[in-house]
């Protein structure tokens, strides 16, 4: 009886817990500065002090053990017994406070070009063919230190577990300008599920509630260095994947190892061709024309690796993720990673980082 108690309890705290989130949503700046760089600084560090020593990831055992239980509940569920019922909303609220409060609430917090006082994130056509030309410039000349040829791809000398011990590098040197970003307790790890990741079309995720940054073992290592930084920063509390990506960016690039910065400039490239022939193939074929053909070679590596993966189920999973975003207030859904061109466009005109 008492057990039954507890699951109504938490059945009618839903509700209540979807209206919370609701009105913080109204309120960023209170996001902002009292859980994402107040409370939750205190669970992210917590969590990674308690799990990051774990060799293997811990994350990935849980979704897979939920996943069986899930399955078992449906089952039971099927005859609509009212208890099993109560149950199972019962156990989704508790999730869902669990997700919220140990990381999804960041999701809420004031949007990064705010924070860092861009005046805004469109960008014009002149300032994308500016910006490049000077990052076709800037990767062509690391490519060309890496490898002394500009016809050679870059081979990333590193073991994966290396390429984790060097994420704090770049996060160490931003965090001389940008406090909030002090990263303290690793916990980056290889996904246990990045086969079905590779499926499904996914280079990581963040564990919210272990606060792994998980990372698919698969993708090609000229990725790895940049994912991992990503997955870092969804760690330090920048939920939305735009965000994410620009402060992994960051990290990346501001790396001494120009391996890493190879692999921040490489993201940013993909992004900027991607723009470019969506929009204007005559400029995106002037582009390719000027960028090394080593870089070429690596980035057709990408695509081949992930062409071995592509399967009908794979839209489906992308889909799914979608929707996710959108619920979390991400309005741009999965469409929202490309939105990292106008934080860099922005952040190039007032820092100057290509140059």
């Amino acid at each position: 009886m008492k057990k039954l108690k507890f699951y109504w309890f938490w059945s009618l705290c839903l509700p209540i817990q979807w209206l919370i989130i609701q009105l913080l949503s109204q309120y960023p700046h209170f996001v902002e500065n009292y859980y994402s760089t107040g409370i939750y600084v205190f669970i992210s560090q917590s969590v990674r002090f308690l799990f990051g020593w774990v060799p293997f990831s811990i994350g990935d055992v849980l979704y897979l053990t939920a996943i069986y239980f899930i399955l078992k509940s449906i089952v039971k569920i099927i005859g609509h017994r009212k208890v099993r019922i109560v149950k199972t909303i019962g156990i989704f609220s508790v999730v869902y406070f669990a997700f919220n409060f140990l990381w999804g609430i960041n999701y809420l917090r004031l949007p990064v070009d705010q924070s860092f006082k861009f005046e805004d994130t469109q960008y014009t056509t002149g300032q994308l063919d500016l910006f490049a030309n000077k990052l076709v410039q800037k990767i062509n000349g690391i490519q060309l230190k890496l490898t002394q040829n500009d016809t050679v791809p870059v081979e990333i000398p590193y073991k994966k577990n290396e390429v984790y011990k060097k994420i704090k590098i770049g996060y160490d040197h931003l965090e001389k300008f940008i406090p909030s970003l002090h990263y303290k307790y690793q916990s980056s790890k290889n996904s246990i599920i990045s086969l079905p990741l590779s499926y499904m079309g996914f280079s990581g995720y963040l564990n919210p509630f272990t606060g792994e940054a998980q990372v698919n073992s698969q993708i090609p290592l000229t990725s790895f260095p940049a994912t991992s930084c990503h997955e870092v920063a969804h760690q330090l509390g920048y939920a939305a994947e735009n965000e994410a990506n620009f402060i992994g960016f960051l990290a990346a690039t501001h790396n001494d190892d120009l391996y890493f910065q190879y692999s921040g400039y490489l993201l940013a490239l993909r992004y900027v061709l991607n723009n470019l022939y969506n929009h204007d193939k005559g400029k995106y074929k002037d582009l390719v024309k000027t960028i090394n053909r080593g870089i070429l070679k690596n980035m057709r590596r990408t695509q081949q690796h992930w062409a071995k993966y592509q399967n009908p189920l794979e839209p489906i999973f992308k889909m799914i993720f979608d929707q996710y975003l959108k619920a979390n207030k991400q309005e741009a859904g999965v469409k929202s990673y490309s939105l990292l061109l106008g934080h860099l466009i922005k952040y190039e005109k007032q820092n100057h980082f290509l140059n």
